[in-house]
């Protein structure tokens, strides 16, 4: 799957890229849905694992991964605001699981 797409944003007074470059990549919370849809699109074309990531930041994001197929999930942008969101997380998804009463990645998974 994918972390980042190709995006852009300009600077209306100066007509120049506000990134430096005139494109970069958009990344985080913002791609989620399209790459919890590329996932469950992967998964259906390909027999190997598929990792899903793009805009991991909580244990529910986790949990909406593993349901549409992936088999291990990545986090990326949330780890430069917060080194330790991957521990977080990781505390975050027992209770989690629990809540939902699903207590085996393949209950989850489905």
């Amino acid at each position: 799957m994918a972390n980042t797409y190709p995006a852009m944003a300009i600077d209306v007074r100066t007509g120049r890229s506000k990134l430096g470059n005139l494109t970069g990549g958009l990344s985080g919370p913002a791609i989620k849905p399209i790459t919890l849809t590329a996932g469950l699109e992967a998964r259906k074309a390909v027999k190997i694992p598929v990792i899903g990531l793009g805009g991991v930041e909580t244990a529910e994001d986790v949990l909406d991964y593993i349901c549409v197929g992936a088999s291990a999930v990545q986090v990326g942008t949330a780890s430069f605001a917060d080194p330790r969101a991957s521990e977080a997380i990781i505390e975050g998804l027992g209770a989690l699981v629990r809540t939902v009463k699903c207590n085996t990645y393949q209950r989850i998974k489905g």
